[in-house]
């Protein structure tokens, strides 16, 4: 019979590739952007209206192209970069499949304007939905400008799940920001409803790219890294441990020019900082990385964004080197002698161990005995069911409630757990966990009823930030000033701290704001959520609360303790994390055998 498999015409298959290659605007920026630079563009603009849902615009001084090029550029699989299978093994430009142009000319409403160095004239192409309109000569200068408008307008579907304009603005400059940070020499420029967001200085000095990315402040705090191998060479720069992050939004990698994402990387460099950053802290890093193209497949995502090493754990091995090594000479780890060396000359590095030993801080432990070193707190216990959790119903509050109003501080495990001993058995209590919820309550409480109250600077703080941190402060200055501060802006990038709340000690002012605005950021770009007034909350309580690894005397435990008590919700800090667990008597005892 027949009939029912038929060929989809080019337009439609079109639309569909452009599901894989155009996720959203930062998708579309980030392959104008590639472009531009496979072009050897030494300037290049983008500029975005509403996030870039209504318009982008791309310019760059590149090589450009004459018409026959350009109509063969907004073909499917037509490419200059590869030229046959064999090619991919050797690729070294961002762009290799020849897809980017077609797939985002299909989903908006689409011009090119290019011309080549020895051309007279230059081209002007429009496209419709994937249909060619318009093509012209005009005058022009060298190089190529793409602008795309109303992105997605003729396909519903995907267009109803773009976030708010500030969501998509904030993709868009991280992905610019990832290409720029690449390629330090190039000047780049981003700009959005007039308003410049960035703007690098093209001088092949990563630092100053970085500076303008992230801002001057967390500049200052960065360590370079160099290694070279027989295939491979590492380059750039790891933060010092007190600019370590609560996400690892501050962490670029970079292999032969490509912005990518690699678990391998992160751990490596994560590893090396083990001992010194800590819990729930990442390094910030960006990471440089040039190797044979044939140790590297580039052609495993369909954005391009990951990529596959031939030889992992020997990439793992060296960048984890090179990031020690860096350490060392900056005094931020112990120097590792000789003999710390394995036959095949890889450094060993002491590292804790997940679970680190109880230790008893005071003699009340001694009750229970010494507790042998290679003990870990995982060892007293391994099932969930000891873990006090669940859903948030008051029945199951009340029952911790009752429980921790009937303690005995008994001390502290590895300055980040405090050990009390109740009716029911030993419970710890998670301390920064604990002091979280505390705070958040206390600070709702305060919002609601009159506001959290703030203490004026005697002399007001000044604060400069990147460029996806300030563009996020700026919309949320109301939320901001609810939570106890108020900041106005204070040119560039830079805001004024007039007021902070006073429940803040004093010299912590700065260092609160940056962690808060950091994990902001890291929601609105990692999680994919947008923030409101209550994430604002979350990470001011964050942020102020006592740290893992922060000594406490058994007065402040103990006062801890009778506050989380009293909270509405003493199970989980806001972010949902577990605040207390309990090792019942009755399962110490089957330990014992008694």
């Amino acid at each position: 019979m027949g009939g029912r498999i038929v060929l989809l015409d080019d337009v439609t298959a079109s639309r569909i590739a452009a599901g894989e290659v155009v996720e959203r605007p930062a998708s579309a920026v980030k392959e104008l952007v590639e472009n531009a630079i496979d072009a050897g563009a030494s300037h290049i603009t983008v500029i975005l209206e509403e996030g870039g849902k209504r318009r982008i615009e791309v310019s760059d001084d590149g090589c450009g192209m004459d018409a026959e090029d350009a109509i063969l550029a907004v073909q499917r699989h037509a490419t200059s970069k590869i030229r046959s299978a064999d090619d991919l093994e050797r690729v070294k430009t961002l762009g290799f499949r020849g897809e980017a142009l077609p797939s985002i000319a299909s989903v908006s409403h689409f011009t090119l304007i290019t011309k080549a160095k020895n051309s007279p004239v230059a081209t002007e192409l429009t496209i419709h939905g994937g249909v060619l309109e318009k093509l012209t000569d005009r005058t022009g200068r060298d190089g190529t400008t793409v602008i795309v408008e109303d992105l997605f307008y003729n396909t519903p579907a995907r267009l109803k799940f773009l976030k708010t304009t500030a969501t998509e603005l904030t993709r868009c400059v991280e992905s610019v920001s990832m290409l720029a940070a690449a390629h330090p020499s190039i000047v780049v420029r981003v700009v959005h409803n007039g308003q410049e967001l960035l703007s690098t200085p093209g001088t092949g000095d990563l630092v100053g790219v970085l500076a303008n990315i992230w801002g001057r402040a967390v500049a200052r705090k960065l360590v370079s890294i160099s290694e070279e191998e027989p295939h491979l060479r590492v380059d750039g720069y790891v933060g010092t441990p007190e600019a370590s992050r609560p996400g690892r939004t501050h962490q670029l990698f970079v292999v032969s020019g490509r912005p990518v994402r690699s678990r391998v990387l992160a751990h490596a460099v994560e590893q090396a900082f083990r001992d010194i950053t800590p819990e729930a802290r990442y390094p910030i890093c960006c990471i440089h990385m040039q190797m044979d193209p044939e140790q590297v497949d580039v052609n495993v995502h369909p954005a391009k964004l990951e990529v596959k090493f031939r030889n992992e754990s020997e990439v793992h091995a060296i960048l984890g080197r090179a990031v020690r090594r860096a350490l060392v000479r900056h005094g931020l780890l112990p120097e590792v002698r000789s003999a710390g060396l394995t036959p095949g000359g890889a450094w060993q590095v002491p590292r804790r161990d997940s679970g680190s030993t109880v230790q008893a801080v005071t003699t009340s432990l001694a009750a229970f005995g010494r507790t042998p070193a290679s003990a870990t707190a995982e060892s007293l216990f391994d099932d969930d069911r000891l873990a006090l959790g669940g859903a948030e119903q008051t029945g199951d509050a009340a029952v911790l409630a009752d429980m921790l109003r009937d303690f005995r501080v008994l001390g502290q495990a590895n300055n980040t757990y405090i050990v009390a001993a109740t009716e029911q058995g030993l419970v710890l209590v998670d301390q920064h966990v604990a002091h979280e919820r505390v705070l958040y309550e206390r600070l709702l409480t305060k919002q609601t009823e009159h506001g959290v109250s703030s203490q004026r600077l005697a002399v007001p703080l000044t604060v400069s930030f990147g460029a996806a941190e300030f563009a996020l402060v700026s919309r949320r200055l109301d939320d901001f000033r609810a939570a106890g501060w108020e900041l106005e802006p204070f040119g560039g990038r830079a805001l004024v701290v007039r007021a902070v709340p006073s429940l803040l000690r004093q010299g912590q002012q700065e260092a609160v704001l940056r962690d808060m605005v950091d994990e902001l950021v890291h929601q609105t770009v990692a999680r994919r959520l947008v923030v409101d007034r209550d994430q604002v909350t979350i990470a001011h309580a964050c942020r102020m609360a006592v740290k893992a690894g922060d000594a406490l005397s058994v007065e402040e435990m103990t006062g801890l303790l009778r506050q989380l008590a009293e909270t509405r919700n003493p199970h989980f800090c806001p972010h949902g994390r577990p605040a207390a667990v309990l090792v019942p008597y009755s399962e110490i005892d089957r330990r014992f055998k008694r």
